[in-house]
């Protein structure tokens, strides 16, 4: 008997075969993002570097300490880093920064060669988006099945592409590669919403692709979750629809909780960032961003291909509003406050207030997707899509972000719109005309793209900060300090100047210096007291290059004037510290240094001349100043400016010649440093410190001397988290401590030897692997109702067919 399958079924199964569209669509994305770069020279393809802002300061080091521990060279592991900030939490960083599932893939490179990894990765990213958005496409809104095979097989690879090289992607994500994970997720999202939740279908997958989403990176998968609910709503408003929807959300989020929680729970604990209000950008500007090479750090990346925009507009004149509804929303709710917070997670970015803009971008090419689905649009409605979007152009007359090359690939554009009907067939007599509106088609795409990507490298090299690349002198600075390792005997530390935030991540060692959105708001502080400078408004420390806190934080070699230096001797990683409460910090940071030595070690200038003494080493404490400082021949620069950047306390060298004053600023503080003091207040630690210490990927475990009393301080800011003999460590001045008695005595000898165990555990891994396995159990439950739903539906039909 024959059978007739249903068309929508037919259509299903005609779009379980995705064929050459997404391969196209990555193939033309990379292609147009390469040339763009080759165009600027932009490295790999010339001599402009790409490393501005956080894609050197932050993503490379992060990358790099990535690298080390799938290698296995890294010190810490997952839980905690050795090598940053005197010892932080690891976790919440990797869940920000190194989830994606494509991070792992600088591992296949050479360590010298993680700039090239991390660029092949970005380009593989935006493929991917590119590939996923030409998948979706066609599922989402199914157009006829006899054109799935014919007329439209390009078009879901050619807005696919659109998507992956919109102007957020290309101008904003590109330097900031962990974002690009959510505009992949973005596609996806709308496939488990808006065609699986919508169907009924893959009842354990759609929770599983929301769970990689928000792991990958939660903070635009919040977002794109967000754009993906509202096509979910213009797609299927049935409240049952939506119910399901958020169930599967829930439960996605749920199993991705393990990451998400000690995120969530890091950046409580962490130094307070910029507070902005929103100030929403002017008219010309944002018709200014619609068109390609254009570049702005504060209006949004509004670009995608112009055929893009014209397709969804030209709905308007086929009186179909749902989804330019959806677009035109979508699109005010960038400038309005409290929209703009919603999208944002409630607070406004201290970078650029538009992180949103690949949701826009993807309704948008959906919206262009609606208007071929159903049958390509007319000329009256093409006409009169290019007629509104050219006359919104035109708003662009009065702003300045506008330029030659963009007006005229924007024009381009709005013309290769009239090629639609020839690539189509339905107007071309000749099969060669057709082929050419084919060409002509992705060739402006790709020209537009490249064109922004270009205007891109250019700008952002003269508006944001930029570092020069890894260097063969870096690979011999590494080198230089692995050979100079003594972990956990001391530290080793990258010393200064800094080429990035993240130096010890970068090319080794266990220093201070750490640059992240969840430094440590008690590590800030801590070293704040002591003298430490910063940039980025505290959350990016700088390496602090002064004895007394290399022998509290037991750096015995670092690197400065061009190798490394031994620094004499160090505490060891665990002291003892005397019986009594703990130092409480005041406004001098010379103050600061000896009351958390324990002893006296600097000495204040004569009154008479206002000089140090002849063998004592002057150090200038000036955190507000920019600009120089002297002490003879030898002169030191300093830039200070409060709040968003502080000079760190600086020696100005030893004094040689009697009564030679220091010139300093106004404001600045001098002190003088007995070296011969502070080598006594070492050693004395040294007498009282642990017989043994052991270091391990998430703790330490020290063995004390007989009879030891007081209090164990461990060199290691008390972050959240830290617990020693199972209970919640103490605070010394900031670092982690517990009482000397407070360990497991071992032997049978009078006074016993006791054992002190300090481990650390991010807050809220426990609570997320608990909501995890309640998700796993739940997603159980709900798989199983679903598969016996089925079955019993099966059988219902199987009896009722003759």
């Amino acid at each position: 008997m024959k059978i007739r399958i249903p068309r929508s079924e037919a259509r299903v199964r005609s779009l379980g075969r995705a064929g050459p569209a997404p391969l196209f669509a990555g193939l033309l994305t990379v292609l147009a993002v390469c040339a763009g770069d080759a165009v600027a020279t932009t490295w790999p393809f010339g001599r402009h570097h790409r490393s501005v802002n956080d894609l050197a300061n932050q993503f490379l080091p992060f990358h790099a300490h990535l690298w080390d521990l799938l290698h296995g060279r890294a010190d810490g592991g997952l839980l905690l880093n050795w090598q940053s900030g005197w010892g932080t939490s690891f976790l919440p960083d990797l869940g920000t920064y190194l989830t994606s599932p494509f991070a792992p893939l600088v591992a296949l490179a050479p360590r010298a060669d993680l700039e090239y990894a991390l660029y092949a990765v970005t380009l593989l990213k935006m493929a991917t988006a590119s590939a996923a958005m030409a998948c979706v496409l066609p599922r989402l809104l199914p157009p006829p099945a006899r054109d799935l095979k014919g007329a439209l097989r390009w078009a879901p690879a050619l807005l696919g592409a659109a998507y992956g090289l919109c102007g957020w992607s290309i101008l904003e994500a590109v330097y900031n590669p962990m974002w690009l994970d959510g505009l992949i997720a973005f596609p996806l999202l709308c496939l488990v919403g808006g065609v699986w939740v919508r169907e009924r279908r893959r009842p354990l997958l759609g929770p599983l692709v929301v769970a990689l989403c928000w792991t990958a990176n939660f903070y635009t998968a919040y977002m794109a979750t967000l754009g993906a609910a509202l096509v979910l709503l213009v797609t299927a408003p049935h409240w049952r629809v939506v119910l399901r929807g958020a169930a599967t959300v829930l439960l996605g989020i749920g199993l991705a909780a393990p990451v998400l929680v000690p995120v969530f729970l890091g950046t409580r604990s962490a130094y307070p960032g910029l507070v902005k209000d929103f100030a929403p950008a002017g008219g010309a500007d944002l018709a200014a961003r619609l068109m390609p090479a254009t570049y702005g750090f504060s209006t949004p990346a509004l670009f995608v291909a112009t055929l893009v925009p014209v397709l969804a507009a030209s709905l308007v004149f086929r009186r179909r509003w749902r989804w330019p509804c959806l677009v035109a929303g979508v699109a005010l709710s960038l400038q309005w406050e409290p929209t703009h917070l919603v999208w944002h997670v409630f607070t406004t970015p201290n970078g650029s207030p538009y992180r949103q803009t690949f949701v826009l971008a993807g309704v948008l090419v959906i919206a262009a997707w609606a208007a071929l689905a159903d049958g390509l649009p007319d000329r009256r409605s093409l006409l009169g899509g290019t007629a509104l979007i050219g006359a919104l152009a035109l708003a662009a007359l009065g702003s300045g972000e506008a330029t030659v090359w963009g007006w005229a690939l924007f024009a381009a554009g709005l013309l290769s719109a009239f090629a639609l009907p020839y690539a189509r067939g339905e107007s071309a007599s000749r099969p060669s005309v057709r082929v050419a509106a084919l060409v002509l088609l992705p060739a402006v795409l790709a020209a537009q793209a490249a064109a922004t990507t270009a205007w891109g490298n250019k700008e952002r090299l003269g508006r944001l900060d930029d570092y020069r690349p890894w260097t063969a002198a870096d690979s011999r600075r590494a080198a230089a300090l692995a050979d100079a390792d003594g972990w956990p005997a001391y530290r080793t530390d990258s010393g200064r100047p800094q080429v990035t935030g993240n130096e010890p991540m970068s090319v080794g060692g266990q220093g201070g210096a750490y640059y992240s959105s969840l430094t440590p708001d008690v590590l800030t502080r801590t070293m704040a007291a002591l003298g430490g400078g910063w940039t980025s408004r505290g959350r990016n420390l700088q390496s602090l290059d002064n004895p007394v806190t290399d022998a509290l934080f037991a750096v015995g070699a670092r690197w400065r004037d061009g190798a490394v230096v031994r620094t004499g001797p160090v505490a060891p990683l665990l002291t003892v510290r005397p019986p009594g409460p703990a130092p409480r910090f005041g406004a001098s940071p010379f103050r600061n240094q000896e009351l958390l030595l324990g002893a006296r070690v600097y000495e204040p200038p004569a009154r008479a001349t206002g000089a140090c003494r002849v063998g004592t080493e002057v150090f200038l404490w000036a955190p507000r100043f920019t600009g120089t400082a002297r002490l003879g021949t030898r002169t030191v620069e300093l830039r200070g400016g409060l709040p968003k950047r502080r000079a760190a306390l600086t020696s100005l060298g030893v004094q040689r010649i009697p009564g030679l004053r220091a010139l300093i600023p106004a404001r600045g503080q001098v002190a003088c440093l007995d070296r011969a003091r502070l080598r006594a207040a070492v050693a004395a630690l040294r007498a009282a410190a642990p017989t043994a210490i052991e270091v391990t990927g998430s703790g330490v475990r020290a063995t004390l001397r007989p009879g030891t009393t007081g209090t164990v301080v461990l060199s290691a800011p008390r972050i959240p988290g830290w617990t020693c003999d199972g209970r919640p460590a103490a605070s010394y001045a900031g670092l982690v401590a517990t009482p000397a008695t407070s360990g497991t005595s071992t032997g049978s000898a009078t006074p016993a030897t006791r054992t002190v165990t300090c481990s650390f555990r991010p807050p809220g891994l426990r609570a997320g692997l608990g909501t995890a396995g309640a998700a796993l159990l739940l997603l159980t439950a709900w798989v199983t109702a679903n598969s016996r739903r089925s079955r019993r539906k099966n059988r219902a039909g199987a009896a009722a067919t003759p």
